[in-house]
Order: structure tokens, then sequence, then C-alpha cells
């Protein structure tokens, strides 16, 4: 048994250093010193040894298990080491190589216009004011002039959570909201940026867009001075030659109301030619209805307020003919902004 348990060894230690990877190597543990390896069969066999002869044998065993467990545990760390170093080796980073840049963001079409459209009034002295998003059917309509049975209702398809809660149709609210916030009768200069919501869906409208709605109210306001409000901040955003013509129109929280167009100089069809007119917004002066609802006296100030579409701007803007590649996020698209 001493001769078995000095071959055991012998063997073991072979295989061992033979081992090409982890796998190897704890085949030849388990062969050698598992439950059913080579030593536990030897051991089993003790019993037909003699009293003397078992603490020699057993000891020698121990010695051999230790050994060889020492033997697969030097194995070990040197194929940890190779693999360690083949790592090092595969993953060295060639420091002569171009830098990877990261990419850098581009402003949304949308955001870009909206900045200008701002930054336009801002310097005319406007305020920028906010509203949420899910309004109150109230606010939306009834204190702009549109009570439940009012027909210009149907002008508008609008998404109601329930009979008094609704996505809001315009930024109009906003302008209600902000009346209510003053003190009676006291100048408002502003402009209400933001999302909303109607029922439509194709090339040129969209479920969920954006708007800027302005209102102006101060003893005084007349509608050249909404005209000339409108000129100064559409030739600021389109070019001085822009051409603008107001037509008369209908809006039930504002009266008198027009629709505006503009045209560009080489937009003209030949020279001396009818210019392509394009519709570009929709303005007012502010119902005297809408001032009382909220709580200002027609008789002491009057006001104007218009509304524009973003989406309709940016298109104008950067020669875009289709409202659905604002929201496709096409990367080849938005770069070019």
């Amino acid at each position: 048994m001493e001769k078995d348990l000095n071959e055991l060894k012998v063997q073991a230690e072979e295989k061992v250093h033979a081992a090409g990877d982890e796998k190897a190597l704890q085949d030849a543990k388990v062969f050698f010193l598992g439950k059913k390896g080579k030593l536990t069969a030897i051991l089993r066999s003790m019993k037909d040894l003699s009293a003397a002869e078992r603490p020699v044998i057993g000891a020698l065993a121990n010695t051999v298990r230790t050994d060889v467990e020492a033997v697969i545990a030097a194995k070990a760390a040197e194929l940890k080491a190779k693999r360690l170093e083949e790592r090092i080796q595969s993953e060295t980073v060639d420091i002569t190589l171009p830098a990877r840049h990261q990419k850098e963001g581009h402003i949304h079409p949308l955001d870009k216009a909206l900045r200008e459209i701002m930054k336009s009034f801002m310097r005319m002295g406007y305020s920028v004011e906010e509203g949420p998003e899910i309004e109150q059917d109230y606010y939306n309509f009834e204190c702009l002039n549109l009570p439940k049975d009012h027909p210009a209702r149907d002008m508008q398809d609008s998404f109601y959570i329930t009979p008094e809660i609704l996505l809001r149709t315009h930024t109009s609210p906003v302008q209600a909201r902000t009346l209510r916030k003053h003190e009676p009768n006291s100048p408002i200069r502003m402009i209400a940026p933001g999302k909303v919501f109607r029922w439509d869906n194709d090339a040129t409208h969209s479920p969920v867009f954006h708007q800027v709605e302005g209102l102006v109210v101060d003893k005084g306001i007349k509608f050249a001075d909404l005209k000339g409000t409108l000129e100064i901040f559409l030739k600021d955003l389109f070019g001085s030659d822009t051409k603008i013509r107001f037509r008369a129109s209908y809006f039930p929280f504002t009266e008198p109301s027009a629709e505006v167009d503009i045209s560009f100089a080489a937009r003209t069809h030949d020279e001396g030619g009818d210019p392509d007119w394009l519709e570009i917004l929709g303005c007012g002066m502010v119902h005297p209805m809408v001032l009382k609802l909220n709580g200002y006296d027609p008789e002491k100030v009057s006001g104007f307020a218009f509304g524009m579409g973003i989406e309709r701007i940016a298109m104008l803007l950067y020669g875009i003919d289709d409202l659905r590649n604002f929201y496709e996020n096409d990367v080849r698209f938005l770069k070019q902004f």
C-alpha cells in the first residue's frame, strides 16, 4: 500500500503539471483526491491492515494528500497568472491611435425655433409664463368666452380625461391664469410657450404640438400696437424683407380678430408678380368678455393677444416639409441643427 501511495503521488504531480487550463486541473484533482478518486480507494483498503500498520499508512496518506494539494494550488496560481498576462496583452491600448471623441448633442429644431421666438419677445420686455398641461375645462374654454354650448368648441377635437378635465388644446389658459394672479387692471406683457394636444395626425398636424401665445393688457392698447408688435417680431424672425398681411378672421376670445400671413421676397413668382402668402399666426384684440371673466374692467383697459404654432415657424425657418420629422428622432435629421 505504501508503494501505491507513492505511485499515486508521482502520477498526480505529472497530471497536474500537464494541465493546460483550469478545467483540466479540476479534473485531475477530482481523479486523485475526489470522493471516488484513487486516494479514497486506497484508504478504503486500510481495513485489511494490521493495527501496527494503520498509523504508518494513515500518516503517509495524509502527507501524500497535502503534497498533491500543494502542487494543485501552485498550478492554479500559475494558470491564473498566465490568464492575467494574456488578458493584459490582449487588452493593451495603443496610445498612438486617434482619440474617440464623444459626440456632441444637437439642439432640436423645435427648441431652436422656440429660443428665437422667446428672444425676440423678451427683447421687447415680455415675461415668459407657464401653466399646467392637464387643464380644467373652465380655464381652457369657459373663462376665454367659450361656454359649454358655444359652437366654436367644435373647432377643436379635445382629449378629455373627465367631463371637467382635459389636455389643454392651446396655451390660452395660461393667459387667463396670468390675468387672475395680477391685480385687477394692472398691465401685463407676457408670452406662454408650451405643449398642447388635439386630435390631429398627418404630414402637417400632430396630436401633440407646441404653441407660443402672447398677451398684452394696459390702458389705451389699440390694434395698431398689435400690428406694430407683430411686424417687429416677424421681421426679426424671418428678415427685414418679409412682407406681412393681416386678414379678417374669427376667434371667440378676440374681437376684432385677424390671421397674419407672411411673404418672403424670394418667394415671388416673377418680377412684380403676386407673392406666395403663408399663414403664420392668429391674433386680435382681447374680447371684452374675456377681460371681464378674469377680473379686468374692459372700460378701463384693453389688450391684444396672438398665438402661433412653433412647428410651423420651424418648418418655415429651416425648410422642413413634413411635420413628422420633428418626432422621429432620426439623428441624420437632427444633427443638421
